[in-house]
């Protein structure tokens, strides 16, 4: 009797409902043959494969029968390390998948609160824990057993990871003056974007050939462990402090206890030239003819005891630890100011709207290589792994592009304190319209560089499920990558250039957006692209592409005057120098004056111990860039 489950495929398709309802009904009899009708069912990869039935054959036959073959090179191409996780964890994909989320609120709030730490107590001694702990967590990844350890473990890793990228900028900062920045910043950017590459690319690899998918996803994470506990050991034993405020406290503390050291072996006193000292120290007594000396007004007749030494018993300050507020102040500011200047600044809301989406999008290609290149192409996983490839050579060739640029602005041709006569009609269009001394010379080269956004977003879409070659997308993941790089390197630099000493929360509040943002897109972006298609899906992010890449646009043309109405950002302006250095008038840049923001003006004050220092009569706890 012909069973129900039994379905010619002559008969054409039937739909899994009706397959999977006939095939609960048993078969009237074990005894199939050459003549049993076969039974057509739709594969899978996640189908379960049903064993063989060799009962009614001896062992000897068994062993002379075909192997079973190995499908392990048959698997599916979207089979990442989060895929076989699942299984192990017994979990879902997209719970997997939310250990990214996990991993990107840890790197968007650390930095508030470990940036402060790193101010007050220098960099290094944020960093090294930080690495510890990072390591570490990876290493407790590898080997957790279910989820809620995972997930919990993924946020610590984040919070370790996020120093690396916060702290960064500011060790730049600390050993690169503003017109020296942008190289060794441009080097860091674009080992970042290239890192993004690298990571998928050696996973797709190693979850490709390790047979053993538990062993592969174990070793995702190990192979990390061991790169990142080598760098942690080279950090240890080779990083020095960048913090210049620390380290003049160190040399100061140093100093005094030798000067204490002295006085108790009855050494009292240290001689020097007492006004070159009072001038650039600012900390004297205040006695007698030495009132004159502590406030540096100086003429004709005091040329002569510039040759003049005194002795005073010494101590050193340093201003920094004099005006900086509490840890706890610092740190309620670093929670707070980068959310009200996220709100009160449109330059910090549509930069951050801007750089969020582009991390979004560089975040999305995790899931999106992969899932395009399997559904149109058929290519497996490693295969598809190869095209970050791409994401590398975009970041390479945008940091080597971003360095010459910057040399473009240094152009004597381009820079205002060069003579006049000596260019042409189109340089001097250049110096008035678009000033290299202006922060927005920053966004001069982005203007045209960020549109690669857009157009490799595009170039993906329309494509990767086309007939075209293989390069034309790849080409386009490439483009992506080099309008994502400048896009970050841009925020990073403009933000530093205007906001100065507001740079730190402004820097705090697009890390924010941008790593909320980029850890909630990998959520979505498998539905995203198989519901709208390659071809849809990728328009509709390079219009939204299209339309923020107004943004730098709008800043070269109105970008004084959006500054000038703002409480944080500085403004060009006219100051007379000292008349003992006054060679010419030259511009400079300061705060804008606006009440309780204004231009801090230098005092004199007499403490209550009698020293005499400089302070600055509004004070601000905020950190610096």
């Amino acid at each position: 009797m012909q069973s129900a489950i039994d379905a010619p495929r002559s008969k054409g398709r039937r739909s899994t409902q009706e397959d999977m309802s006939e095939n609960r009904q048993p078969t009237a009899s074990l005894d199939l043959d050459a003549n049993t009708p076969i039974t057509y069912r739709y594969l899978g990869f996640e189908t379960l494969l049903p064993s063989i039935r060799y009962a009614d054959i001896d062992v000897d036959a068994q062993q002379r029968l075909p192997p079973c073959p190995d499908d392990s090179k048959f698997g599916s191409p979207l089979q990442w390390p989060q895929h076989p996780m699942a299984e192990d964890l017994g979990s879902s994909n997209i719970a997997m998948i939310a250990g990214i989320t996990t991993f990107c609120i840890g790197f968007a709030l650390s930095p508030m609160v470990l940036a402060p730490i790193s101010e007050i107590y220098g960099r290094r001694i944020v960093l090294v824990p930080s690495g510890i702990t990072y390591v570490a967590f990876q290493a407790v990844c590898s080997v957790m057993p279910n989820l809620a350890g995972m997930l919990i473990a993924r946020l610590f890793v984040g919070i370790g990871g996020a120093v690396f990228s916060s702290v960064i900028g500011g060790i730049i900062a600390d050993m690169w003056t503003k017109d020296t920045r942008n190289t060794p910043m441009a080097l860091f950017s674009g080992s970042v974007l290239a890192g993004t590459g690298a990571g998928p690319l050696l996973a797709a690899v190693m979850m490709s050939r390790i047979g053993n998918k538990t062993l592969a996803w174990k070793w995702v994470f190990w192979h990390q462990v061991i790169v990142d506990a080598v760098l942690v050991v080279l950090i240890v034993l080779f990083l020095d402090e960048s913090r210049g405020s620390v380290l003049l406290s160190r040399k100061a503390k140093v100093l005094n206890e030798w000067y204490k050291a002295l006085e108790d072996a009855g050494v009292y006193g240290c001689r020097f030239e007492e006004p070159e000292i009072l001038s650039d120290s600012s900390d004297t007594t205040t006695s007698g003819s030495d009132e004159k000396l502590a406030s540096c007004q100086w003429t004709a007749a005091d040329q002569p005891s510039r040759a003049m030494t005194t002795t005073v018993r010494l101590r050193w300050l340093v201003k920094e630890d004099e005006e900086r507020a509490s840890l706890a102040q610092l740190m309620k500011t670093s929670m707070i100011r980068p959310f009200h200047l996220l709100v009160a600044e449109p330059v910090v809301f549509f930069f951050s709207l801007w750089c969020a989406f582009a991390w979004a999008v560089l975040y999305c290609t995790f899931g999106t290589i992969p899932l395009a290149f399997s559904r149109v192409r058929g290519m497996n996983m490693e295969q598809s792994g190869y095209f970050f490839g791409s994401m590398i050579v975009g970041a390479c060739v945008g940091t080597v592009v971003s360095i010459y640029q910057d040399r473009l602005l240094a152009l004597p041709q381009w820079r205002a304190d060069s003579p006049v006569e000596t260019h042409s009609s189109f340089w001097l269009l250049m110096r008035r319209r678009f000033p290299a001394e202006a922060p927005e010379s920053r966004l001069y080269f982005t203007c045209l560089t960020a549109t690669f956004l857009p157009v490799g977003l595009f170039l993906f879409g329309f494509t990767v499920g086309s007939d075209a070659h293989w390069i034309a997308p790849a080409f386009g993941i490439g483009l992506a990558t080099w309008g994502i790089y400048s896009v970050y390197l841009a925020t990073f630099n403009y933000f530093a250039d205007i906001y100065h000493m507001y740079a730190s929360s402004a820097l705090a509040a697009q890390s924010f957006c941008r790593n909320l943002l980029g850890g909630a897109f990998p959520l979505v972006t498998g539905a995203l692209f198989t519901n709208l298609g390659e071809a849809r899906a990728g328009a509709l992010l390079g219009g939204i592409a299209t339309a923020l890449t107004v943004i730098p646009w709008a800043l070269v043309f109105f970008g004084q005057r959006i500054r000038s109405r703002s409480r944080f950002a500085i403004t060009p302006f006219t100051v007379q120098p000292p008349v003992r250095d006054r060679v010419h008038c030259s511009m400079m840049w300061r705060y804008s004056e606006k009440p309780d923001r204004g231009l801090k003006t230098i005092i004199s004050q007499t403490t209550s111990r009698g020293r005499h220092v400089e302070r600055p009569k509004t004070t601000d706890p905020g950190l610096n860039p």
